[in-house]
C-alpha cells in the first residue's frame, strides 16, 4: 500500500518537527517511533514521550487509500537527510514493513501497530485561551529559560513559570542561584476568568518551544488545561503535561531597593567577561569584580596559579564593591539579551545583585554572590 509519495523536504520538514522529543533509548519501544496516519489527503505524523506530544501534517498526493503505521523516528530521519534535496520519496507499506523509495534507494524499515501508539488524553475542561505572536513568545522564552534547573531535587525548579496576570504576560525561571524575569503585554486579557492563571512548563517542554517556534509575526494560540498546556502554531500542535508543584515567590527574590548601580556596555562587558572565564577554574568558574569610583576590574584565577585582569572604565561614584560571581551565570545573560546598554545595582557584597536593560522594566536577573 502506497502511503505516500512526494518531495523529500515536505516528508522531512515534519518529521523533523515532531521526532526532537523522541527518546533514542526508551523502556517502551514503540514510542522511539513516530506514528505516520493518511487521511484522504492528508498525512499527520505523532510523536510522543508521555509527557508531551507534537502533531503537525503534510499534503499526500498519489497514494492508495487511507492507512496508519508506526516507523522509527531517528532511522526514518537519517534516511531522508541523505536523500538528494528535491529527490521524489515513496512510502508504502508491505506486510508489516515500510519501505522507503527514492530512484534507485531502497530501504525497508520494522513497523509496530498504530493500534499500539500511546496517545495523550487530551483535557476537555474549560480552556483559558490567549494568542500572542511566536516571535513575542520566543524572546520571552530566550530571555528566561537559561535560568531553569537540569536535575533538582525540587522538581518545579525545572521547568518556567508561566503567569497571565490581567493583560500581562510573565515569565520566570529560577535554579536557586540565579533568577530571570521577563514579561510583555497582551493584546487582551483572558476572557471570563479570573484575573491570574499560573503554570510551570517543563523543561523539555520549553527548550522544545524554543526549537519550533520562529522569528516571525505568526499566531501562537496557547489554551491553559487543570493539568495540561497546549500550543498551535502554523502545523504545528503540541500538547505538554504541566509541572505540579508551588513556584518559589519570586517577587520577593528580586532586590526592592539597590544602592549602588553602574550602566555598562553590554558588547565591552561581555567580551572582558569572556576572555576572564578562560582562566576561572573549570568547576567553580568564579570571577571577582572590584567596583570603586570610576572603575570596574574583572580577576579570575585558577589552581595553576594563572590569572586574568581586565578593566572598564566606567562611569560611577558609589561604595566600593569587591564580590565574586559565577561567571557562566553571567555570560547567559548577557549573550541572552541585545541591549546595548544594561545596568548592574547592588547594596553589598554579600547581597544578590540585579541586572536590568536601560529604559527597560520587563526583564529583570538577579544573581547571587560567590566566595572566591
Amino acid at each position: 500500500m502506497l502511503l505516500i509519495k512526494t518531495q523529500r523536504d515536505m516528508l522531512l520538514s515534519p518529521l523533523q518537527a515532531v521526532s526532537g522529543i523522541v527518546e533514542k533509548r526508551h523502556t517502551l519501544p514503540i514510542l522511539s517511533n513516530v506514528l505516520l496516519e493518511k487521511r484522504a489527503d492528508k498525512l499527520t505524523l505523532l510523536a510522543t514521550d508521555i509527557e508531551i506530544q507534537i502533531t503537525t501534517s503534510t499534503g499526500a498526493s498519489a497514494s492508495d487509500g487511507d492507512g496508519a503505521v508506526t516507523v522509527g523516528a531517528r532511522k526514518l530521519q537519517d534516511i531522508l537527510r541523505s536523500l538528494p534535496d528535491k529527490a521524489d520519496v515513496s512510502l508504502v507499506l508491505e506486510e508489516k514493513r515500510l519501505q522507503v523509495r527514492s530512484g534507485k534507494s531502497r530501504f525497508t524499515l520494522q513497523t509496530l501497530p498504530a493500534d499500539d501508539f500511546p496517545r495523550m488524553a487530551l483535557s476537555d475542561a474549560e480552556l483559558k485561551k490567549f494568542s500572542v505572536t511566536q516571535k513575542q513568545f520566543r524572546q520571552l522564552l530566550a530571555q528566561t529559560q537559561f535560568s531553569m534547573a537540569a536535575q533538582d531535587v525540587r522538581y518545579y525548579l525545572n521547568g518556567l513559570l508561566l503567569m497571565v496576570d490581567g493583560n500581562e504576560l510573565r515569565a520566570v525561571a529560577t535554579d536557586g542561584h540565579r533568577l530571570a524575569y521577563a514579561s510583555m503585554a497582551l493584546e487582551a486579557p483572558l476572557e471570563n476568568n479570573p484575573p491570574k492563571q499560573e503554570v510551570i512548563l517543563p523543561r523539555k517542554t520549553v527548550l522544545e518551544l524554543n526549537r519550533l517556534l520562529t522569528d516571525n509575526d505568526e499566531p501562537l494560540l496557547i489554551e491553559l488545561a487543570p493539568n495540561q498546556i497546549r500550543f498551535q502554531f502554523g502545523q504545528i500542535n503540541l500538547v505538554s503535561k504541566l509541572i505540579d508543584g508551588k513556584f518559589p515567590d519570586y517577587e520577593r527574590v528580586i532586590p526592592a531597593t539597590l544602592k549602588n548601580v553602574v550602566s555598562l556596555n553590554r558588547s565591552v562587558l561581555l567580551q572582558s567577561m569572556v576572555r576572564a572565564a578562560i582562566m576561572t577554574n573549570e568547576k567553580f568558574r568564579g570571577v571577582r569584580l572590584v567596583l570603586t569610583p570610576g572603575s570596574m576590574k574583572i580577576m579570575a584565577a585558577n589552581a595553576e596559579q594563572e590569572e586574568a585582569q581586565e578593566e572598564i572604565e566606567v562611569d560611577y561614584s558609589g561604595d566600593a564593591i569587591d564580590v565574586g560571581f559565577n561567571v557562566g551565570y553571567l555570560l547567559d545573560v548577557l549573550n541572552n539579551t541585545s541591549a546595548e546598554t544594561v545596568e548592574w545595582g547592588f547594596n553589598d557584597a554579600s547581597s544578590s545583585a540585579l541586572l536590568t536593560i536601560h529604559g527597560n522594566d520587563r526583564f529583570k536577573y538577579v544573581v547571587m554572590p560567590m566566595r572566591i
